[in-house]
């Protein structure tokens, strides 16, 4: 990548608006299921992914299915996204009840 295009891509990636919402990491082997909350769903992802192969993951069950059904036995999932023009002041509220519906209806623990 030359100069001129990885400033171009730094620059979008601080310009981009972060996207709040509500996420399920999935054992596909087990069914286990955790739900979590995140301002930037879109990399979220990557994020938790990195500190499980790592083995450095702060959510103990979560990490040990991990090293038992590895990186291919899991799933993530985004299951709801505020709009962009929720009201800031809101948010972490509203992500804590969102958060808590979900793991109700999923039966799942929290991230």
């Amino acid at each position: 990548m030359d100069r001129s295009a990885r400033k171009a891509a730094c620059a979008a990636y601080k310009e981009r608006k972060p996207g709040y919402g509500v996420f399920a990491v999935i054992c596909v082997a087990t069914g286990e299921t955790w739900v979590g909350q995140s301002r930037h769903l879109d990399t979220q992802q990557n994020s938790l992914w990195f500190t499980l192969r790592q083995g450095s993951c702060p959510y103990g069950a979560l990490q040990t299915a991990w090293n038992v059904h590895g990186q291919g036995g899991f799933r993530f999932e985004e299951l709801e996204r505020l709009r962009d023009d929720f009201p800031a002041l809101a948010r972490p509220s509203e992500l804590r009840n969102r958060q808590s519906i979900w793991r109700e209806r999923l039966r799942a623990a929290a991230l």
